[in-house]
């Protein structure tokens, strides 16, 4: 199929898997599963802050007990099982950073940031101003996203209030936990991507009434950055934000050196780029600063001092050429840090290929990351980013049952590899550094399952 006014071929809504649920109200699956018990970041040995399960029992939608089988089978006489076999399940990945309306324009050739948004970005979201677009791109964002086993993202939108309720109205489909917000910005855009600080104001605030806490969805105030926002519009802000201080905040934060001294001359009486944010009131615990890669001593103290959240997108930090963001010194001086594809300035939809370009990162940063610092980040770290670690993130009594169990020899290169594994981590890192969709055996939301169609294999 070719949708109308796209000339990029796309299978027909949810073509590249297909829904083989409901669970059952009791369910147990049977395979590894693994959970953890703490931060590997806070663990001595990075390993022993998850543990192997055989069994888990869920039921609607929500985990209530992991274990062994024979002990989850007299617990629930009559629960219907699903076994898994050697797939390894964990909880479905978090992408805490991503926009949506640019999955269409993903691998574009060439650009630094601002060249990136002129001559990609910016025209590619003025075709969401056709609500029929915004439905069409919406659909197949999450499809690939669920078809790569994320469950959960945070996403920006358009400025047109319909990208957002095309948005969540995909994700309310699916049964998905998401957020997302109306992106703002009132200078430095196109006529046709801005508005105003009070329509940017008045358009969150019914978007937020409408959506946020609805089902399993979450409204973000979303500044893009603060080059695109006058003084006025990021006050607006700021003041809705105080008004909800339950929603979430996210935007952009010293992403490449070029934009942090256009910052300085946009706003020459702040001291950093974090100071346009907190002089406006959009500093706080619940804030979310993607990129965070050129930060001043300064900086990183208030956003430590907040409990701010930094946004880890390492796909997307070398494919635009931002820098290197130093994961081990942010999570050593104690900073809350999630994981992100950042689609589409990253070049993956894929968890899987974002965690194998951190772990590159920290080998040129001077860190080696553990797999099981790598799965943490990219499920219970970016969870708790969101203030969601309560919810999602994990395998755990009491969480929703969002899980995506692994094959870990989906391809030739990965099975040979990990045949000669020694323990868990070393049969997964494999698939880490070279898994893609292939790797998705099957996909749980909030007990729904999915199982995902590979054509390649």
């Amino acid at each position: 199929m070719i949708y109308p006014g796209d000339p990029s071929p796309y299978p027909a809504s949810r073509a590249n898997f297909r829904q083989i649920g409901p669970m059952s109200p009791d369910t147990l699956l049977t395979g590894r599963i693994l959970g953890f018990d703490r931060s590997p970041f806070d663990a001595g040995d990075p390993a022993s802050a998850a543990r192997l399960h055989e069994a888990v029992l869920i039921r609607g939608g929500r985990i209530v007990a992991l274990g062994t089988a024979h002990a989850l089978r007299a617990q629930a006489p009559q629960v219907a099982r699903v076994d898994m076999g050697d797939a390894l399940i964990t909880a479905g990945f978090v992408d805490a950073h991503v926009h949506y309306p640019q999955t269409a324009i993903i691998a574009s050739w060439g650009k630094r940031l601002i060249d990136w948004l002129n001559s990609y970005t910016f025209p590619e979201e003025m075709r969401f101003a056709d609500p029929a677009y915004a439905r069409r791109i919406a659909d197949r964002y999450l499809d690939l996203t669920l078809a790569n086993g994320t469950t959960t993202v945070a996403s920006y939108c358009t400025i047109h209030p319909a990208s957002v309720d095309a948005f969540f109205e995909a994700a309310q489909a699916r049964g998905l936990r998401a957020v997302a917000g109306k992106t703002c910005m009132d200078r430095n855009a196109p006529e046709g991507l801005r508005d105003t600080a009070q329509s940017a104001y008045d358009d969150s605030k019914t978007l937020l009434r409408r959506w946020h806490g609805v089902d399993r969805l979450s409204y973000a105030i979303t500044p893009r950055f603060s080059p695109t926002s006058t003084p006025d519009q990021l006050s607006a802000l700021g003041a809705l934000w105080s008004e909800h201080p339950d929603c979430l905040m996210q935007t952009h934060l010293s992403e490449q050196t070029d934009e942090i001294a256009w910052v300085r001359s946009l706003y020459p009486e702040v001291r950093d780029y974090l100071d346009t944010y907190e002089a406006h009131g959009l500093l706080g615990a619940r804030g979310l600063y993607g990129h965070a890669i050129h930060l001043t001593s300064r900086e990183r103290d208030r956003l430590r001092e907040v409990g701010a959240a930094l946004i880890h997108c390492p796909t997307s930090n070398t494919f635009i050429g931002s820098g290197l963001f130093d994961l081990a010194a942010r999570m050593a001086e104690g900073q809350r840090v999630g994981l992100a594809t950042d689609t589409g300035g990253g070049s993956s939809f894929s968890m899987l290929r974002t965690m194998a370009a951190a772990y590159e990162i920290g080998q040129l940063t001077g860190t080696a990351l553990h797999p099981a610092q790598l799965l943490w980040l990219a499920t219970a770290g970016s969870a708790q980013t969101l203030h969601m670690g309560h919810l999602i993130g994990n395998i755990a009594p009491g969480m929703e049952a969002d899980l995506v169990a692994l094959d870990l020899a989906s391809t030739p290169a990965i099975a040979q590899r990990s045949a000669r594994a020694g323990d868990i981590w070393e049969a997964l890192f494999p698939t880490l550094m070279m898994g893609d969709d292939r790797t998705i055996a099957r996909v749980w939301v909030a007990g729904t399952a999915f199982s995902p169609c590979h054509p390649r294999a």
